[in-house]
Parts: C-alpha cells; sequence; structure tokens
C-alpha cells in the first residue's frame, strides 16, 4: 500500500493503534517527513533520575494524542516517526550512571578530584560521552542525508551535542533558542566534560553557533552569569524573573516574544528542556524549579518564530521522566508538546 492509500484509509479521528507507528500513525519511518531519534541517556545528571526511560514513555503516550494541529492544516499527513531506541545506549548509560553517582559521592565527602580511582572514572565517562556524540551526529546525518527532518529526543540534556555538531556540518551558522530553567553555562560541571548541565558551555564551542537566545532561566550560578554578560551578544538571556516582572508592570507575552524573536536570525534550532516549564507540568523532571511556563506559553513563542520567516532546522526535547512511580504524566504533555514542535518546525520549512 502507498503512502498516499494509507491517508486515503485511515482515519484521524480515531483511536490510536498500538500496532501502528508513533502517534498511532499508519506510516512506516521511510514514508515519515520528521525523524525523532531517542537518546536513553542520563549518565551526569546531578539530581532525580529516570531521564533514560523518556523517549519510550513518550512514545508510549504518543497513542493518545489527538492529530488535530490548530497551526498546520492535516500535519499527521506528513509523518512522525521515532527511530528505534537503542539497547547498547541504554545499557551504557545504565553502567556509567553508577560510576558517576560513585564519583559524584566521593567528590560531595570531600575527595579531591585529582584522587587516582576518581580521574580513572571521569575518563572512562569522558571516553563514553564521545562516543554517544559521535552515535548522535552519525544518526542525524544518516537521516539527514535521506532529506528528512531530524529532531532528538532525550534522555539528559547533554544528549543533543551530537546534533548540533551535525548542524554545524549543514549549515554556515545558525542560533540556539533555549527553553530551560537552568542556563547549562558551567564548565565540566562536577568534573564531567559533558555534564547535562553544560551542554551549552560546550555548544557555545561549535564556531557555526552564533548566537544563544535563553529563555525562561531562573537556575544558574555567577560563574555562568559573569559568561553572558562577557559573551559581547552571542548570548542573550531572557531570565523567568525578568519576564514574570516585566508581565506584572502591565507588559504583554506577546511583546516579549516579538523581543525574543528579534534576537535570532533566519536559522533556529530549538533544544527545549522540559523543566522550562511550571513543574506541575512535569514534576517527575530531573531537577525541577518553581517558577517556569505553561505549555501555550511557549507554543506561542515558536509559532512566533515560524510566522516571523525564520526557519526552525531541528528540534530536541530533553529531561523528561515518567518518575519512580512510573506516572505517565510527564510524558503525556511531552507528547503533546513534541507534537506540536514538529509540526511547526517542518511547516517552517515547508509552508505548502
Amino acid at each position: 500500500m502507498t503512502k498516499q492509500e494509507k491517508i486515503n484509509n485511515f482515519d484521524a479521528n480515531g483511536i490510536g493503534q498500538l500496532n501502528d507507528g508513533m502517534y498511532g500513525l499508519p506510516f512506516t519511518i521511510n514514508e515519515c517527513e520528521t525523524i525523532l531519534i531517542p537518546v536513553p541517556w542520563e549518565v551526569t545528571v546531578s539530581y532525580g533520575g529516570g531521564t533514560a526511560e523518556g523517549p519510550e514513555a513518550i512514545l508510549e503516550a504518543s497513542y493518545q494524542v489527538d492529530l488535530y494541529d490548530p497551526l498546520v492544516k492535516d500535519a499527521w499527513k506528513k509523518g512522525i516517526a521515532m527511530d528505534e531506541i537503542n539497547v547498547e545506549i541504554r545499557q551504557r548509560s545504565e553502567d556509567l550512571r553508577l560510576l558517576a553517582e560513585q564519583y559524584i559521592s566521593a567528590l560531595a565527602n570531600g575527595e579531591k578530584p585529582d584522587n587516582k580511582d576518581l580521574k580513572n572514572i571521569a575518563a572512562s565517562i569522558t571516553k563514553d560521552c564521545l562516543w554517544l556524540n559521535k552515535w548522535v551526529k552519525d544518526r542525524v546525518l544518516h537521516f539527514m542525508s535521506q532529506h528528512k527532518f531530524v529532531g532528538l529526543v532525550g534522555g539528559d540534556h547533554s544528549t543533543p551535542l551530537g546534533m548540533m555538531q551535525a548542524l554545524a556540518e549543514k549549515y554556515n551558522s545558525y542560533a540556539i533558542l533555549q527553553i530551560d530553567a537552568h542556563a547549562d553555562l558551567r564548565n565540566a560541571y562536577e568534573g564531567f566534560e559533558f555534564s547535562h548541565a553544560s551542554i551549552m558551555f560546550n555548544a557555545l564551542k561549535i564556531k557555526q553557533v552564533e548566537k544563544l537566545v535563553q529563555v525562561g532561566i531562573r537556575d544558574y550560578c555567577e560563574e555562568e552569569l559573569d559568561l553572558i554578560n562577557s559573551s559581547n551578544g552571542r548570548i542573550k538571556t531572557f531570565f523567568d524573573r525578568d519576564i514574570k516582572y516585566a508581565l506584572y508592570g502591565g507588559d504583554s507575552w506577546d511583546r516579549i516574544c516579538n523581543r525574543i524573536v528579534k534576537e535570532l536570525p533566519n536559522l533556529v534550532y530549538v533544544s527545549f528542556d522540559i523543566d522550562g516549564l511550571d513543574p506541575k507540568l512535569c514534576p517527575n523532571t530531573g531537577t525541577p524549579v518553581a517558577g517556569g511556563f505553561e505549555t501555550e506559553q511557549v507554543l506561542f513563542l515558536l509559532e512566533k518564530v515560524v510566522k516571523s520567516g525564520r526557519k526552525i532546522i531541528s528540534f530536541d526535547l530533553n529531561e523528561v521522566s515518567p518518575g519512580k512511580t512510573g506516572g505517565d504524566w510527564d510524558a503525556n504533555v511531552a507528547a503533546r508538546i513534541l507534537y506540536r514542535i514538529a509540526n511547526m518546525a517542518a511547516w517552517s520549512n515547508n509552508p505548502a
């Protein structure tokens, strides 16, 4: 059966079929225009765990998502598929997470990072983080070579570095729009070069990343603030506190979004840490912080981005955890956001 025949026979108003692909869509991965790469990795998580289970939880929750999109007509016809979840990545993450916990515990109890055993642990973790970055980069390039639109689903927020590196091979320059509670600008946080808290510090090492625009930041250290202030405009941060105070003073989210969008060049990569939302929407995320956005606030901003004529060249969604009880609330929220972002991103590249 051809893709068009599947479209003709598909009931977009019906119940998502668990035997079909992500979101209950009837298409094969080759027939889908958007491919999501799952990366079940959480080696350097410094607080709550469970984000390695995020991709699978989001996949399972996706079958409950209604397919109507208020911005993109018949968006489901383009097709969204999740790549196969890599078992080796998950296993390496579990093994290394145990080592990372030993390392972090030793530091918290006064051990020095130059301790021989700790140095060996750090070196082992760095080696496998480099392996992961290469795997992600190669997988992204694999699908991009097939003219697919690619997104990434973590795992912790360290996972998209390889994707950013892959985009640097296709584009001479692009900006990162980061939705997050944390600045993620720490240099080798807790001794880990590829920490989830260092993703944007590492991203800025990519010369093709011309600008980093951060939105919703509300948890950061003085060193990160110094880096922002000394970046000569390469980093523009819209802090949660400043946004809220502007709103309390009579400003509007519409005008604030216009100011955010104005900071962006034509090509935009969206990096979305789920903890950028109000914690009531993601209570099980690794490092929740009071404050944050409602879902439609973020989607309103992204809609502004695409309606301005800018292109979302790729995106990631990270730090989603089903929690120790295995509840599906976080994944439920994430699956819906992911669907809307994927549709907007694909539409920004091909409005027809």
